[in-house]
C-alpha cells in the first residue's frame, strides 16, 4: 500500500460538532474503499495566508493514510463536491508502507509525548534569601 497524507481547510462558519462531522465522513470514506487511517490531526482554526472563497480562515485537517492509488481520485472528488472544504492537496509519503507499523509508530510518539511532560511547577516555592554584598576596597 501506498502512504498518503491529505490536508483540506474546512469552511470557518461551522461550529465544532460540523467540523469533525467533516472528519468523520471522510475517515468512513477512506475505510469504505478499504483505506486504513493512519493519523487525524485537527490543527484547529487558523488564518490563511490569502482569502479562499471570500474566507480568511479556515479550519486545518492533517489526514494521513495507506490505500491503494484508486482512491485518491475518489477522496478528493468527494472533496471537491463537499461545499464545507474550501480548499485540499494530497501528498504521497511513501511508494511501500505498513499501515500496522505506521499506526504502532504513531501510538508511540503519543506515549513518548505523554512521558516527556515537564513535571508540575509547585505554586509556592520559597525564596532565597539573597546573600551579602561584599565590597572590595580599592576597586
Amino acid at each position: 500500500m501506498r502512504y498518503y497524507e491529505t490536508i483540506f481547510i474546512v469552511h470557518p462558519n461551522l461550529n465544532d460538532e460540523e467540523c469533525k462531522d467533516v472528519v468523520r465522513k471522510f475517515g468512513g470514506l477512506l475505510e469504505r474503499y478499504k483505506g486504513v487511517l493512519v493519523k487525524v490531526e485537527e490543527w484547529g482554526n487558523q488564518r490563511l495566508a490569502y482569502q479562499v472563497k471570500k474566507s480568511d480562515r479556515g479550519y486545518f485537517v492533517l489526514m494521513g493514510y495507506c490505500a491503494e492509488s484508486g482512491l485518491v481520485p475518489e477522496l478528493e472528488r468527494d472533496l471537491k463536491l463537499d461545499d464545507r472544504v474550501l480548499k485540499f492537496q494530497t501528498v504521497k509519503v511513501s511508494d511501500h508502507a505498513d499501515p500496522n507499523e505506521l499506526i504502532q509508530k504513531q501510538n508511540e510518539g503519543k506515549k513518548q509525548e505523554v512521558s516527556e511532560a515537564p513535571a508540575p511547577v509547585p505554586s509556592q516555592v520559597p525564596a532565597e534569601e539573597p546573600a551579602e554584598e561584599v565590597k572590595a576596597d580599592g576597586l
